[in-house]
């Protein structure tokens, strides 16, 4: 959903993802890209006109998902001034190769460098966070989960290094649900908005 915020020239951000960006069974302004949206109209920009976001995700989404997507929604000539990317968690949960993941995931970093006009440092990498310990994978191997995840994680992380953007590792917090349900939405699985700020209190440490 687009959203602008008045404030003094435009700056834009672009969020690309699944239903960690979208923020599934949360309200909009709790999500963690509208949460970020906020924090940079009221802290960063207040000598900006405008502060615009774009959000290209869904629940479901693949890395090749998001690449089909992105391929419909963006032009060539589309450029922002901040872009996040967090996406991963259904190649593992779909159980695709994760050699796949690896792949593509470079290609759609290599698109978010070129989308936040062709320099790294605009551009922050999220990790995955770890569902596992939600109520949902009550029934699931939550240990062969996290371990998968760190794999995924390692993997986006080392790549992320490669181009030099940002990085992110929000899945520490995530793990913290284990024990504090207020962190975890009403659907059992994806975060809440409280574990989104706590995201974004991070992930504003590496603002560009």
């Amino acid at each position: 959903m687009p959203s602008t915020i008045q404030a003094q020239t435009p700056f834009s951000y672009l969020a690309l993802g699944d239903s960690y960006t979208i923020g599934e069974d949360v309200d909009y302004d709790h999500i963690f890209p509208k949460i970020l949206l906020d924090h940079l109209a009221k802290t960063k920009l207040k000598s900006k006109t405008a502060v615009s976001s774009k959000i290209i995700a869904k629940t479901g989404w693949t890395t090749k998902n998001l690449l089909d997507a992105m391929d419909l929604q963006l032009n060539e000539s589309s450029t922002y001034d901040l872009v996040t990317l967090l996406i991963g968690v259904n190649n593992q949960y779909q159980k695709k190769p994760i050699d796949q993941y690896e792949k593509e995931f470079e290609t759609l970093l290599q698109r978010a460098i070129k989308l936040g006009q062709n320099k790294a440092s605009n551009v922050i990498v999220v990790s995955i966070p770890d569902y596992g310990v939600t109520p949902f994978a009550a029934q699931k191997n939550t240990e062969l989960i996290g371990k998968e995840l760190d794999l995924y994680n390692a993997i986006n992380q080392k790549i992320s290094s490669k181009y030099q953007t940002h990085y992110v590792d929000i899945t520490p917090i995530s793990r913290e649900a284990k024990t504090d349900p207020s962190l975890i939405a009403n659907d059992k699985l994806h975060p809440s908005g409280k574990m989104y700020q706590l995201w974004v209190n991070e992930i504003i440490k590496k603002l560009p």
